[in-house]
């Protein structure tokens, strides 16, 4: 070998190196440089150019220039030595998935790969069993690609070959997400993130794609779409086309996810440019079904939806990609129904299936036909397709150990529920539109409570979280915020919280109950399940063992009403103002009132009468401080995430438990110490923590096997990242993440704090906080404000309480009676009551 060959033998080295790195660009000197060191006179020269032009065809692709990169194979066919024969056909292959020409990328790699299992160039071959499995993936088949990547991996181990082995663990969780252990994909991405950090930084954004599209199987589309937005940031305007194709198509999935049909047709469009830039029709015709789904979801040319759809089934069957041909079809079938086309619709429906479906096919599939049979008059059928899709998704549910997957996973059926229940309200019978409800809401809080991981990492995280929150309360009591550490804060918080997502789920999940059974519980009490419909706000009242529909009206009024009253108390509880502002607040503060007792009580005020009330809420309602109206001041109400939820917490559980309660003053309030104080003279036997003794460890220590636990702190509500929502304690805050830690949460919890019963409330009526926190843990009661509780009169009210609750009086009534000679005081009594 002549000096000028071994040159340009290390130049093609470090260009295969630095594309496989993601730096193509670079990729391309270099192999242009070893070129012009290569004559043509000999064949070891004309061999060598070969084996260079190969490896240029994929940079040249990666970096768009299609026809450039297969004229380079081409021009390389001439001179290969046949020993690089089957670098070749794998080299075509990889440049055919990259185009989106997937069945004929399947049959390159499948002529080339066994005729490079004999030879010694182990990176070709494991990069060869990548790119098959990345053909297996796309055509969906996720088991038969982690073959492939298990071989991949053990060779590049084998060979020491860390960046494809990090590859080949990305592609192992895009297969796990497909096959919809979100868990272990997360895992898998979580292990291949070091070995990109380390060999090549530049193709963490690809990562991020990934992990993003995992995120949102498990309905996390905002946090999916917050990786995306860093993800294309990272890759900027030089990355290449591939990339940044598939995080625009990625990122307008994201937005179709949040309901933002104008952001997604924006990515969509860019998506599909990116794409016919490098000529790859597969990505381009997705990224067109993308942009329909996104016009289909604003309700915009259904008639043209259809039709283009049609179209771009066929295009996508024909391309290989049959799971996206269906998604085409049956979306062009939904469309066809809405328009009542519907023997149009059969047709589409009657279709041929994917081989393999992925999940959201699946659930695809049974929503076409549970909307079909709604449409046609055959209610019976659809609520088996929508139960079906349902009972799929449950499954799902059950693979997940973090709160955060369970109750973003109700997004993935929002619209199965949707159809059933709109199905059982026109049919007008009120069981089957109360067994609807109860499966189609709060559906996390029927599993066995989910446990965070105690992981040294997960440990250490969460003890940075403590101290460092408490810097930052100071700061922020001083008037002189760090961002440093604010920032540091909140990427610890999202360590936290993707560790937990990583937890597998043990499956098991109670059923919901029957409206017989909900019914005999109840006794004299009245319960209300407040459904949305059509934008309208509609009531199963169930009293005296009957059910009736009650509606009450627009629920975008009701939202609104709500939101302007928890604004009003914050107000009045906030800073003195002077006299002529306060008059202003109460005023508005005494129409948003009667504005709810009008919408919200008026309808039902006959059904009610003098008896208790039982409220099932949905979306904003889950935040109105109910004791404040009028119709139920010195009322007992009880506010529960669901029918079932109430009747499990009035059962017994068998749990032994102590029955002196804890009682914690958490730093700051004045009045804290003075409260538990004055509770522990009417409770003998109390246990209080106070000063430097309420830490967070002794507060949790303190808690397990406790049968009743009240809490006098500052609380805080964290509705971006609500694991976060806390009470300040000695040592640092209490946090909802924490709660999760204990064996079982408490029976009976107080807590006595501004806006610890507030919630966010996702998709499925799924709501998180920290009062809701206790109840995921198996608390029977927790008693919490939905807004800032007034501390010159809490003190009072909370000793009531206890002395009633001590007494015998059942909480929800206790809270009642307690509270009826303070006007303002937005504690709710949610549970069991």
């Amino acid at each position: 070998m002549t000096a000028a060959q071994r040159r340009a033998r290390d130049l093609h080295v470090r260009g295969r190196a630095a594309v496989d790195a993601g730096r193509s660009a670079r990729g391309l000197r270099l192999f242009r440089s070893a070129l012009a060191l290569l004559g043509t006179a000999s064949p070891e020269d004309g061999a060598a150019a070969a084996r260079v032009r190969i490896s240029m065809a994929a940079a040249e692709v990666h970096l768009g220039r299609t026809a450039a990169g297969f004229a380079l194979l081409d021009e390389a066919e001439r001179t290969v030595a046949p020993e690089d024969r089957g670098t070749l056909l794998l080299q075509r292959g990889l440049l055919c998935i990259l185009t989106g020409r997937v069945e004929e990328a399947l049959r390159h790699l499948n002529e080339g790969i066994p005729l490079h299992s004999g030879t010694d160039d182990h990176h070709d071959l494991a990069a060869a069993l990548l790119n098959r499995a990345m053909v297996h993936g796309l055509a969906g088949r996720p088991r038969i690609a982690k073959a492939d990547l298990e071989r991949c991996e053990e060779i590049s181990r084998a060979a020491d070959l860390p960046l494809m082995v990090a590859k080949a663990q990305l592609n192992r969780g895009y297969c796990e997400m497909l096959m919809g252990d979100i868990p272990a994909a997360l895992n898998a991405f979580d292990l291949a993130k070091p070995g990109f950090a380390l060999h090549a930084e530049g193709l963490l954004p690809v990562l991020a794609v990934d992990r993003a599209r995992t995120l949102m199987q498990a309905g996390l589309a905002d946090e999916a779409a917050a990786e995306l937005d860093e993800a294309i940031r990272l890759l900027g305007r030089s990355g290449p086309t591939y990339e940044r194709g598939e995080a625009a198509l990625t990122r307008a999935s994201a937005a179709v996810m949040q309901g933002d049909a104008r952001e997604a047709r924006l990515w969509a469009r860019r998506a599909e440019r990116l794409f016919l830039r490098r000529g790859d029709r597969s990505w381009a015709a997705v990224a067109v079904l993308t942009r329909l789904r996104a016009d289909f979801q604003a309700g915009r040319g259904l008639a043209a939806i259809a039709a283009e759809a049609v179209d771009v089934a066929a295009t996508l069957h024909r391309l290989g990609l049959p799971n996206d041909g269906e998604a085409a079809t049956l979306l062009a079938a939904r469309a066809l129904v809405r328009l009542g086309r519907n023997g149009e619709a059969l047709a589409q429906l009657s279709k041929r299936r994917s081989p393999s479906p992925v999940l959201e096919t699946v659930l695809l599939r049974r929503l076409a036909a549970a909307e079909w049979y709604a449409a046609t008059g055959d209610s019976t059928r659809a609520f088996r397709q929508a139960g079906a899709g349902l009972r799929v998704l449950h499954g799902r549910r059950g693979r997940f150990g973090s709160i955060d997957l369970r109750t973003g996973t109700a997004a993935m059926g929002v619209d199965l529920a949707a159809v059933g229940l709109a199905t059982a309200l026109r049919r007008g019978r009120a069981s089957t539109v109360f067994a609807w409800a109860e499966r189609s809401r709060a559906q996390a809080f029927l599993m066995s409570p989910a446990r965070p991981p105690t992981d040294t990492e997960t440990s250490d995280a969460v003890a940075e979280l403590r101290r460092l929150a408490t810097v930052v309360r100071a700061a922020e009591l001083a008037g002189c915020p760090d961002p440093d550490v604010a920032r540091r804060c909140a990427e610890l918080e999202h360590t936290i919280r993707a560790r937990g997502w990583r937890a597998p789920g043990d499956g098991e999940q109670d059923s919901p109950n029957s409206l017989h059974e909900v019914a005999a519980e109840l006794g004299d009490a009245v319960l209300v399940d407040f459904l949305p419909f059509e934008g309208r706000l509609l009531g199963l009242v169930v009293v005296d063992g009957t059910s009736r529909m009650v509606s009450f009206g627009d629920l975008a009024a009701v939202a609104e009403t709500a939101a302007r009253l928890r604004s009003d108390l914050d107000a009045l509880c906030g800073r003195r103002h002077q006299a002529p502002l306060v008059e202003v607040v109460e005023l508005s503060l005494r129409h948003h009132l009667a504005s709810l007792q009008e919408q919200l009580l008026t309808p039902v005020g006959a059904l009610l009468g003098d008896r208790d009330l039982v409220v099932v809420p949905t979306g904003p309602l889950s935040g109105v401080p109910w004791g404040l109206l009028d119709g139920l001041r010195g009322r007992p109400v009880t506010v529960t995430p669901s029918a079932s939820v109430w009747l499990r917490g009035r059962r017994p559980t068998g749990r032994a438990t102590t029955s002196e309660p804890l009682l914690v003053a958490g730093p700051g309030p004045g009045h804290a110490p003075g409260e538990v104080g004055k509770i522990a003279e009417v409770v003998p036997g109390s246990t209080v923590l106070t000063g430097g003794a309420a830490s967070v460890g002794a507060t949790l220590a303190a808690m397990e096997d406790r049968r009743m636990v009240h809490f006098a702190a500052h609380g805080h509500h964290e509705p971006g990242n609500i694991l976060f929502s806390r009470l300040d304690l000695a040592d640092g805050p209490l946090m909802a993440h924490d709660i999760g830690t204990l064996p079982a949460a408490p029976e009976h919890v107080v807590l006595s704090s501004c806006d610890t019963g507030r919630s966010v409330v996702r998709a499925g009526d799924e709501m998180l906080g920290f009062a809701a926190a206790f109840l995921y843990g198996g608390a029977r009661t927790v008693v919490a404000g939905v807004a800032r509780v007034p501390d010159d009169a809490v003190v009072d009210v909370m000793t009531t309480y206890h002395d009633l609750v001590h007494r015998g009086t059942a909480p929800a009534r206790a809270l009642a009676e307690a509270s009826r000679a303070t006007p303002l005081m937005p504690l709710v009594c949610f549970g069991s009551g």
